[in-house]
């Protein structure tokens, strides 16, 4: 059942019928040494995945036999799975790539150079259809985590080993608190930027320390616009839907209270996602605003699985992030960087495409991630086409897109300040429902036009299969399979 036309189901591996298995082969070769293979012959399509994902590696510690040396680091002591587990299940449950993250401590550089670094090997030979980067969760100075994803090369782990071991605040023996400053990581981007193979930073679960709504903790507006600024091609985004959304499962699919989605403990998800995402005029819109191009993402954080005492789903199983790309590592990340990308939770689509074109004989269109030049007073005509794929997902279900929201925000210079956290110009532009579009089997089309655009601004979708006009804020217990919705980056229109 070719998983970019269908839900896939529990139990089926994800096929792309389109890849031949001389291709594959062709590009497992190169794939298992971190080489770059393949060029953009192939048509870009969606390829879900996921740049969050820890293993064995992501180690717990214990003191060392001399208090004076760095402690020795517990394999599996955070994670039991092992890359090459994580890479099999990435594919049962529907991804076509995937990133290798384990966050460290002291010294943690060499773990992920002696052990985890054959293990992606490994796994890129074992799994040789998944394409597999190398990454590492950062624990980043200043802030929380976020994902470092370096690309494909045979350079790869000095690569990464090299950014570990300068920047990852934890790394030094003693504790060295010069390393967790703001200006730290400002530095370690600028340095990035300049590397001959830049990589890819996401910022993971920017509010999992806010103590309320706006009350923001370790990961504030005001820092993630300084790593946008310091490397905008490289600081491209954040998690829109962070992971752990088992957290409210018992090992048994029973609701868990004593746990919240995505491990917000302080303040919670708002539908699974993040509140810089998911309130409209919120921080995510502030930053688009601005004209920023700031991207959002939806993973696992895959740790333990919730059937074995821990709080997450497999790498697929619940969240997806949709890169619209060729299928070779370069184009994925190229995806990422501008912003090709819609996310979804439980199969709810699979596919998004979005043209936004002016009404204008020979006017060019942008899909999501892209931007039009309008004239002032022109209308523009916005086509849409979604996949709501049929057959039930890994929780069992059958959803079903019940409304899509037409979001839209003007673009107003500068913020009025680097802690802005909200665009007051945004607003949901229209709700359409089933009586709003057209269903052919598992496609969703509809059309709509904004008339007479005066201003520049971004337009994005969201949707949903619940009947919750906005979404609505978690609570403990709640089921996740319960509560779906995707979301998708702006297409920005400019006013000459």
């Amino acid at each position: 059942m070719p998983s970019s036309t269908f839900r896939v189901r529990p139990g089926l591996v994800f096929t792309l019928a389109a890849v031949s298995a001389l291709a594959l082969a062709s590009a497992a070769a190169a794939h298992e040494t971190g080489a770059p293979h393949g060029g953009h012959q192939d048509a870009r399509t969606w390829l879900p995945g996921d740049h969050h994902v820890h293993s064995q590696f992501s180690v717990d510690w214990k003191p060392a036999s001399d208090p004076a040396l760095a402690p020795d680091p517990v394999v599996g002591g955070d994670s039991n799975n092992t890359i090459p587990t994580n890479a099999r299940m990435a594919r049962k449950h529907g991804l076509s790539w995937m990133a290798a993250t384990d966050h460290g401590g002291p010294n943690h550089s060499r773990v992920s150079r002696e052990m985890a670094y054959p293990e992606v090997l490994k796994a890129r030979r074992e799994v040789a259809d998944l394409i597999l980067f190398f990454g590492l969760e950062l624990n980043t100075p200043g802030a929380d985590h976020s994902s470092i994803i370096v690309p494909n090369s045979p350079q790869e782990r000095d690569d990464l080993t090299d950014l570990e071991r300068r920047f990852d605040k934890f790394e030094a023996w003693p504790v060295d608190p010069a390393r967790d400053q703001v200006s730290r990581m400002v530095e370690a981007l600028t340095y990035m930027k300049a590397l001959p193979r830049p990589p890819v930073v996401i910022a993971h679960h920017p509010s999992r320390s806010a103590k309320g709504l706006g009350q923001y903790g370790q990961t504030t507006p005001a820092e993630l616009r300084d790593w946008n600024d310091a490397a905008p091609q490289v600081a491209i985004g954040m998690e829109g839907a962070p992971g752990h959304q088992a957290g409210a499962l018992n090992p048994d699919g029973s609701p868990r209270t004593s746990e919240a989605r995505g491990a917000y403990r302080q303040h919670p998800t708002y539908g699974g996602f993040d509140q810089m995402t998911a309130r409209v005029g919120g921080f995510w819109d502030s930053m688009l605003g601005e004209g920023r191009r700031w991207w959002i993402t939806a993973t696992s954080d895959s740790h333990r699985h919730y059937t074995d005492g821990g709080i997450d789903f497999w790498p697929g199983e619940y969240a997806k992030t949709y890169v619209k790309a060729a299928r070779t590592p370069d184009d994925i990340l190229d995806g990422l960087r501008s912003g090709r990308v819609f996310v979804a939770t439980g199969d709810l689509v699979s596919s998004v495409d979005l043209e936004v074109r002016p009404v204008a004989r020979g006017a060019s269109a942008a899909g999501i991630g892209g931007e039009v030049t309008v004239a002032r007073g022109q209308d523009v005509r916005i086509t849409l086409r979604v996949r709501d794929p049929a057959g039930e997902n890994f929780g069992g279900r059958s959803p079903e897109v019940k409304r899509i929201d037409l979001i839209r925000g003007d673009l107003t210079g500068p913020a009025p300040g680097r802690s802005a956290d909200e665009n007051p110009t945004t607003r949901v532009e229209r709700r359409f429902t089933t009586a709003d579009w057209v269903r052919e089997g598992e496609v969703i089309t509809l059309t709509t036009t904004l008339r007479n655009v005066q201003t520049s601004g971004y337009i994005r979708l969201r949707g949903t299969g619940t009947g919750d006009a906005e979404p609505a804020m978690d609570v403990p217990g709640e089921n996740p399979w319960d509560d779906l919705w995707f979301y998708a980056n702006p297409v920005f229109i400019k006013v000459r």
